[in-house]
């Protein structure tokens, strides 16, 4: 199953175990456990600490029925709370290998913060992801929940595959990937991303976890002074962040990113064909681009953290950036690159069917929509893509587009125009989503040119209009305009001294990766001048400093 290439690559990864590994594969029936067999037990052949043992049954009461596609890890014979319902093939491939890795001794990446708030949760945690192998967004959750698992014993976690268990599907009714569950209740459905979760599990962690929680309101001021002071900390890790931050880095500043996760909005593109000197590539492949740039730069990175709130004393030369783990980053300037999120179309029915026909990400729900009828909201360019990625799948795409025109590139409206099963409607506002106890069963709109409502039948709807920026923890402190886009000027600069914006989350005219990495430098190589500008309050403050740590000892 596995070629020679990726069996060479899996040597050398696993050269980091430094404890065995065992996959517990019960045997079973189904007519794909041969195939499930071979794929382990060629992984296994690739280091002598990993083990496949198959076994006749489990004691664990949700494999007293084995099926034999349902495995799961353990690290030196004791249960990581692991496990994988069906074949880790695809996109899923990854979350195998990796979980094979933290299980043998390779540390989880996940932030000091967080995994104190994790460790402090003894409530049991049973987790339960319904993926599809070629949703790209679905590794990011299963990597999460996995990594939870690891690191504490009262979280646990199955990857589900919908195709090999369609029961499951449909007792959940699931319409979307990745769709999690947590002790068999919803925990969230579509596109989410590991902040998402880390923050809800903060809100189980029980009284400790609260307790940390509010102690960011009011800082031990000792403690405070022992955190780096850092030179630039740059929240978002988008491209206008990593670009922000790369340069930072090479002007010999110490640099701290914080960031939901690496990559930002890029990782739900698949096809970018309009990055100058890079004629084509994909959305995950160009943010593991920039994490690997940023590693190779010494950039220190917070990822699955978000930021609650940036504060600026008038007094005070330092900026003060609090988190949701209760934390706080100490820094000279601050460059905001937090991007932004879909816009949703705020009408009844859409919030209620999330996952039950409402979805985001035609890569990942669109599957579920095979030979359907589906309706894109959103006539620009990213409600174009969505309709050619979903004509290929359904039975009919409708793009209802509020204006008179498409404002899509002509490029990009001449291809759907080729595809016979899609077609547009003008002049629409959209103003219910109609659904029934299984979910969508249509949208109900209004014509702007008559004023006629109407209605069309329909099996799903993905909303395609647009991005909302990730502002509101800067409301009070940073001028925003109408949008809630931060405002500057062309240097990137706000209207508080050392904290400069760049990117979607700012009132730049144009929302594309090109322009968001020519921002980010810009609003580097602003901090940098101002830096330079004020570096006498630094060595101010750090002889102050000096003073309040040798009175002690002159007394």
């Amino acid at each position: 199953m596995l070629d020679q290439q990726l069996l060479n690559q899996l040597k050398d990864y696993f050269k980091k175990l430094d404890r065995d590994v065992t996959l517990l594969l019960p045997e079973g029936n189904h007519e794909k456990s041969a195939e499930l067999k071979d794929m382990l037990e060629s992984v296994a052949s690739t280091s002598d600490r990993i083990n496949v043992d198959h076994i006749a049954g489990s004691e664990d009461e949700a494999t007293d029925n084995p099926d034999g596609i349902t495995f799961e890890v353990l690290a030196a014979d004791k249960k990581t709370g692991i496990r994988f319902r069906g074949i880790p093939g695809g996109h899923e491939f990854s979350s195998l290998i990796l979980a094979i890795l933290q299980a043998g001794g390779v540390p989880v990446r996940l932030d000091p913060d967080v995994v104190t708030m994790v460790g402090s949760i003894s409530e049991d945690l049973h987790f339960e992801t319904v993926v599809s192998l070629d949703c790209h967004n679905c590794p990011d959750v299963v990597q999460t929940l996995n990594a939870l698992s690891i690191v504490n014993d009262s979280i646990h976690h199955d990857m589900i595959d919908g195709a090999l268990y369609p029961e499951v599907v449909q007792k959940y009714g699931v319409q979307g990937v990745p769709a999690v569950f947590l002790n068999g209740e919803p925990f969230s459905s579509g596109k989410v991303d590991a902040a998402t979760i880390i923050g809800r599990l903060m809100e189980r962690a029980g009284e400790q976890a609260a307790k940390q929680k509010d102690n960011r309101d009011s800082p031990d001021s000792a403690s405070a002074e022992t955190m780096p002071l850092y030179d630039v900390a740059v929240l978002g890790g988008g491209p206008g962040g990593v670009a922000a931050a790369i340069y930072s880095a090479r002007k010999g500043l110490k640099v701290v990113v914080v960031a939901d996760r690496l990559g930002g909005q890029v990782k739900d593109t698949m096809d970018i064909e309009n990055l100058i000197a890079i004629p084509a590539t994909t959305g995950p492949h160009l943010a593991g681009t920039l994490s690997e740039q940023l590693k190779r730069n010494g950039v220190v990175v917070r990822e699955h953290i978000r930021v609650e709130s940036i504060e600026k004393d008038d007094n005070s030369s330092e900026v003060i950036t609090r988190l949701n783990t209760g934390g706080i980053v100490r820094s000279k300037t601050v460059i905001v690159a937090t991007g932004a999120k879909w816009r949703e179309m705020n009408v009844p029915g859409e919030m209620e069917n999330l996952g039950r026909g409402v979805a985001f990400c035609p890569h990942c729900d669109g599957p579920f929509f095979k030979g359907k009828d589906v309706a894109v909201i959103g006539g620009g360019n990213s409600g174009v893509e969505a309709a050619l990625d979903l004509a290929g799948i359904t039975k009919s795409v409708t793009v209802l587009e509020f204006a008179a025109d498409l404002k899509a590139d002509q490029v990009l409206q001449e291809r759907m125009q080729q595809r016979s099963n899609i077609r547009v409607i003008k002049s629409a506002l959209t103003t219910e989503v109609l659904s029934n106890a299984n979910g969508v069963t249509g949208l109900r709109y209004t014509d702007r040119l008559t004023n006629d409502s109407r209605e069309l039948e329909l099996d799903g709807i993905f909303v395609q209009i647009g991005l909302l920026p990730n502002s509101g923890f800067a409301e009070g402190l940073l001028e925003r305009n109408k949008m809630g886009e931060i405002h500057v000027d062309e240097r990137c600069q706000t209207n508080v001294g050392g904290i400069f914006a760049c990117g979607d989350v700012t009132n730049v005219p144009y929302k594309q990766i090109v322009v968001a990495l020519g921002h980010g430098a810009t609003a580097s190589l602003s901090a940098f001048d101002y830096l330079i500008r004020n570096a006498s309050s630094w060595e101010a403050t750090a002889d102050s400093d000096a003073e309040e740590v040798r009175e002690p000892a002159l007394a």
